[in-house]
């Protein structure tokens, strides 16, 4: 089964993967030529965005529901390139709240069938590392540098003195994943001393990276966060995403594509 993305010969869309409502609703208003396709329980809704054929879709929470979401997207949509949005816990010692997080290399953190295998391997594949593609990660990076340096319009003054959020960065590096919100210090200290390359942690990233491995399809997750992955995890939290996160996602992918996306 294929489904075209559109009633035009052009080429394939990108895809844009949004794991929480908020950020889904953020995009959505500034999608041209929308339609909706009902698929395996999600909404994807097609169109433009900056003048390029796009997919957005709620992939839902958790490394099975964003590797289902992946596989849909590029075997019946037949996405080009996929790009990975949401909040994840900062665990590098430099990442704070605010902050942007874009993957170089993503690993599954609950992965552990050792013995047969390496801590982190995925069986059979011989690897526990699945890199981003270099060209877009560097242009989401870029584009979230062009802007967090406009933070205050974006989110409001209020709100960057409400959350802390004074000269947020990006950073480029490692993100892990795991069927497991990290909220606790307990939890975050051992990931740091497991994984002491990690900057950030979250619940999907890394199966999308897998499953566009086996496709062979140019990826990348850009994460702003949302927390410390502490015991203060939770605080805040819905709302950070809807006031903060949300419209960092939509002026980044905007810039980005604004700017043309790597192909």
């Amino acid at each position: 089964m294929a489904v075209e993305a559109n009633g035009l010969h052009e080429s394939p869309p990108l895809a844009i993967v949004s794991a929480m409502h908020d950020e889904l609703r953020a995009l959505l208003p500034a999608l041209s030529e929308p339609r909706v396709v009902k698929l395996a329980g999600r909404d994807f809704h097609l169109g433009r965005l900056c003048g390029h054929p796009v997919i957005l879709v709620l992939s839902g929470v958790g490394k099975v529901a964003a590797a289902t979401t992946a596989v849909l997207l590029m075997q019946v949509f037949q996405a080009r390139q996929l790009v990975f949005t949401g909040v994840a816990g900062g665990l590098g010692a430099n990442v704070r709240v605010g902050d942007v997080v874009v993957a170089g290399r993503l690993l599954q953190h609950d992965m552990d069938a050792s013995p047969l295998f390496p801590r982190f391997e995925v069986p059979l594949t011989g690897r526990a590392h699945f890199d981003a593609d270099p060209a877009l990660a560097d242009a989401l990076g870029h584009a979230a540098r062009r802007c967090l340096s406009q933070a205050g319009e974006l989110i409001g003054a209020e709100h960057l003195r409400e959350f802390g959020l004074n000269c947020a960065s990006v950073h480029h590096g490692m993100i892990i994943s795991g069927d497991r919100f990290v909220s606790s210090h307990a939890q975050a200290a051992e990931l740091r001393e497991l994984l002491p390359e990690a900057l950030a942690v979250e619940m999907e990233g890394a199966a999308v990276a897998q499953a566009c491995a086996d496709f062979g399809r140019p990826f990348a997750v850009l994460r702003t966060v949302s927390d410390r992955a502490d015991d203060n995890a939770h605080v805040d939290f819905t709302r950070f995403i809807a006031e903060v996160a949300s419209a960092y996602t939509r002026a980044i992918i905007v810039d980005w594509l604004g700017h043309g996306p790597h192909a």
